[in-house]
């Protein structure tokens, strides 16, 4: 569907191009999302920075998130993780440890660029697709508390069904692909590697 994040960014950004005359800000969410707010920021001629919120992993499965955790230490945890049954205990452990990884994050991305504030602000939340959205919730749950014009979410592919939920977030959504055969958001790329801490660095330099 897509060959790469570069150009999945690419296409998101001739999808928000009616935005580039409000000079939007442009969020990405690390560390996937990062780069390709880059592009799209670069394409509409606006600015960027970063939203930073970590997912709350679940138990012996890092990879399945149950939640998210946002940079004031709100969370949001998901119907899903009804499954897994993770007790308090664990889920008040996992969130002070993602907080620590978004105070970290914060320390080094602000030596690269100050925050912009978003208060009035048309803000665009990037990232590189949706599975549960439960990082997405946070984001922008997040962002709203800090009054922005408008809030709009924006990926390349997410499935229908959390579409339908991040839509209760924000005031619009734009999702390039919704397919319903969907597993992980990587089976959507021909190349989807790792973003580095090196290739957030760059996006966010001056």
């Amino acid at each position: 569907m897509f060959a790469d994040r570069a150009d999945a960014a690419r296409k998101l950004a001739a999808a928000l191009a009616r935005f580039q005359g409000e000079y939007p800000l442009v969020l990405g969410i690390p560390r996937g999302g990062v780069p390709m707010a880059k592009v799209i920021a670069d394409q509409l001629g606006c600015d960027i920075d970063v939203v930073l919120v970590r997912k709350l992993r679940a138990p012996a499965n890092a990879e399945y998130a149950i939640g998210a955790v946002d940079e004031s230490g709100w969370s949001f945890v998901t119907s899903e993780a009804a499954w897994v049954r993770p007790s308090p205990e664990y889920l008040e452990e996992e969130k002070r440890a993602q907080l620590e990884v978004i105070l970290e994050r914060r320390r080094i991305y602000t030596a690269l660029r100050p925050p912009i504030d978003p208060k009035g602000r048309v803000v665009i939340v990037v990232d590189d697709g949706l599975a549960t959205g439960s990082t997405m919730v946070a984001a922008l749950h997040a962002l709203a508390a800090r009054h922005p014009a408008k809030l709009v979410c924006a990926v390349p592919v997410a499935p229908p069904e959390t579409v339908a939920k991040v839509k209760a977030y924000c005031d619009e959504v734009v999702c390039l692909e919704t397919p319903r055969d969907f597993s992980a958001v990587g089976q959507f790329y021909r190349s989807f590697p790792q973003t580095t801490d090196a290739e957030v660095a760059i996006a966010l330099q001056p």
